[in-house]
């Protein structure tokens, strides 16, 4: 059976320039749009964060503020609620063996930018992901994980390839450009990735070169684990 190791940020905040900490955790959407789409395929899906602790949904992603409809969310409460179990309980990342995964996949928020960015659990997996031509997926702002991923020179091993991520663009729109400590396409771009995104902001966008993957934006779920499911199955 395909597998797929889902790596999600341990953080309920993101620091803020000022010190000031702004509540955020994952991205409802990202996350169960491909676990949804995953399950469906009849692959197995395995959740795991930093130190195992139990990861905290943004808020702003079951509202209104989030750009949804109320059936929108009502249907990701739903879906959140039954999902419990399994997010109530992830496997410690430093427990797990990611090499008995078909697939990595890191859904975003703004909490990867808080831990996941820094962690070296993580940076180690990702690297040697990289190294072993098998898929990674890293989704809106979870691309921010590989900046803990870097060589023995403090160069990225990503530099020259071609990904996304959530734009400077649609991080504006959030409100939270000017306070933010650092935005995530201009550490992509200072890492050396040739970093692409969608011509209109938060339109579905997905860029793949060679095995890695990424996605702009919550819009984008869908499409990347779609994308993954057939080039995988």
């Amino acid at each position: 059976m395909t597998s797929v190791l889902m790596i999600l940020s341990a953080a309920d905040h993101w620091t803020l320039k000022d010190g000031s900490k702004h509540p955020t955790g994952f991205w409802a959407e990202e996350f169960l749009a491909p676990y949804n789409k995953f399950k469906e395929a009849g692959w197995d899906v395995v959740v795991a964060t930093p130190g195992g602790k139990k990861p905290t949904v943004d808020q702003t992603s079951l509202s209104v503020k989030g750009g949804l409809l109320p059936n929108k969310i009502d249907t990701l409460k739903d879906e959140l609620a039954r999902l419990a179990p399994v997010l109530d309980a992830p496997e410690n990342l430093s427990n797990v063996d990611p090499d008995a995964f078909d697939v990595v996949f890191y859904p975003g928020g703004h909490a990867p930018m808080e831990d996941l960015a820094y962690d070296e659990v993580s940076g180690g997996i990702i690297r040697k992901r990289l190294d072993s031509g098998r898929p990674l997926a890293l989704l809106c702002h979870a691309p921010a994980a590989i900046l803990a991923a870097q060589n023995a020179d403090g160069t990225s091993p990503f530099a020259g390839y071609k990904m996304t991520g959530l734009s400077n663009a649609e991080e504006t729109l959030n409100g939270l450009t000017k306070k933010a400590k650092w935005l995530l396409q201009d550490k992509l771009e200072e890492a050396g990735v040739e970093y692409e995104k969608a011509k209109l902001p938060m339109r579905p966008h997905v860029v793949v070169d060679r095995n890695v993957y990424t996605g702009q934006n919550p819009q984008s779920s869908e499409d990347l684990a779609d994308r993954i499911i057939a080039d995988v199955s």
